[in-house]
């Protein structure tokens, strides 16, 4: 149970989403065959490249959008010149989250860090200008061991409306994604409900769930019918398998039956595969191949033998 929610607050804000979604939603529809649309990755997928050439290799495959953890290593204008080259959209990726390799994983939840948060936002809103982005989410982080919760619950409170209305002056929608505590112990916002709770109490247009299948399988499974209750607060979805946060078909989670899902329940938004592949990128892209159609260029190119053949028949019956 998060912080500050009781069994019955949690109770009333899953039963105002179901509401909400039945109160918006048409009849659920199963589309066939499904037909999300996927994102791959870049901090994750295709590491056999270097990050500018992940653009490219994304779209050879057959992603049509692609986000990052973190792009703040890199020049934005690279960035944006690789993805306008290879034909991708960059769909997401984090505010700044503090020192990552001493284990921070975001200071929105840091009652001292306030200023270096906001700075965080106004750098973040630079590169989402440039690489022409619209959602941004943030991790919220660890609290500081001395912080009490209710101080922790203000400031990220403060933070969150903070950057809500920062994004919304760009067209941009801020995004907070929980995470389980098995990987990032002890962090502030692990389940869905929690972030639905903030979600209602900031009350900001522009401010939604980026929901990991993940990191909510680890801590509550479920996930059919919280996608569904949750549907409306849910601005971004991502994917790995559990336990090991691998590819598709690695794991406990049955992909084919939540990517329909995400149709019937009339998901429109997209679907980041954020995965650590177990092998070579290409080779863990099974689970994508009925989804990605081929591009211009590839269908001419599938479609030059047929008509090869279709041509030499007809020659022959000329003759």
């Amino acid at each position: 149970m998060p912080p500050g929610c009781t069994a019955d607050a949690c109770a009333v804000l899953t039963a105002l989403a179901r509401a909400t979604y039945h109160a918006r939603s048409p009849t659920p529809r199963l589309l066939a065959p499904p037909m999300p649309r996927f994102s791959a990755n870049l901090s994750l997928l295709f590491p056999e490249v270097p990050l500018p050439e992940r653009f490219e290799a994304a779209a050879r495959a057959g992603f049509r959008g692609v986000e990052m953890q973190f792009p703040y290593e890199h020049d934005a204008a690279m960035l944006a010149e690789r993805a306008g080259r290879a034909g991708v959209e960059m769909v997401v990726f984090n505010l700044p989250a503090g020192d990552w390799a001493r284990g921070e994983r975001g200071i929105a939840c840091h009652p001292r860090r306030v200023e270096e948060f906001r700075m965080g936002v106004a750098r973040a809103l630079d590169y989402a200008r440039k690489l022409s982005c619209k959602h941004l989410n943030c991790l919220v982080g660890i609290p500081p061991a001395d912080a009490d919760d209710e101080h922790v619950h203000a400031t990220l409170l403060g933070n969150l409306r903070f950057a809500a209305e920062a994004l919304a002056r760009e067209g941009c929608t801020l995004l907070i994604e929980p995470l389980n505590t098995r990987t990032v112990p002890e962090f502030y916002v692990s389940s869905s409900a929690h972030a639905a709770q903030l979600v209602h109490e900031v009350a900001a247009a522009n401010f939604k769930i980026q929901y990991d299948l993940f990191h909510m399988q680890v801590m509550e499974g479920d996930l059919a019918k919280t996608l569904e209750s949750m549907r409306p607060l849910i601005g971004h979805v991502q994917f790995a398998d559990v336990p090991d946060r691998h590819e598709p078909g690695t794991g406990e989670i049955n992909f084919e039956f939540l990517f329909a899902w995400l149709d019937r329940i009339g998901y429109a938004g997209w679907v980041g595969a954020e995965y650590v592949p177990s092998k070579p990128t290409p080779d863990t892209l099974a689970w994508a191949r009925r989804y990605f159609a081929p591009r211009p260029s590839q269908q001419r190119v599938a479609q030059a033998p047929a008509e090869a053949a279709q041509r030499q028949g007809a020659e022959q019956q000329q003759q």
